[in-house]
């Protein structure tokens, strides 16, 4: 059998953003409250019955978080423009190298109901 495990985490930025609506305030520096919820997917081990330890997972995603917790995101190198769509495949990009069996980054905003999945 397949399973899926998640960790969460959030983390607050500030970034702007050029776009045709909601231009000006775009525009201008601001701010959001993102979550990220980062999935795996395998067989358990037989000796651990675990597909990965989460632990491993929170502390890696732990560092990651430091790098974007009260940080301008447009100033992040790798990241490119700060879109939802940039900020999953960013995340994707730091976990993988450590947990290859990653299928999917779901970033979101609840105050402004957007988000953005990206899966494997």
């Amino acid at each position: 059998m397949q399973y899926e495990i998640t960790q969460r985490f959030f983390f607050d930025a500030a970034h702007t953003l050029r776009r045709e609506i909601e231009a000006e305030g775009s525009r201008r520096i601001h701010g959001h409250t993102y979550y990220c919820e980062v999935a795996l997917a395998g067989t358990p081990d037989p000796a651990t019955g675990m597909v990965s330890d989460l632990g491993f997972l929170r502390a890696h995603l732990n560092t990651l978080r430091e790098k974007l917790d009260h940080h301008y995101l447009d100033e992040i190198a790798g990241l490119g423009t700060p879109t939802l769509e940039n900020l999953c495949a960013f995340i994707w990009r730091a976990v993988e190298p450590t947990f290859p069996n990653v299928v999917c980054v779901h970033v979101w905003r609840d105050a402004i109901g957007d988000g953005c999945r990206l899966r494997k």
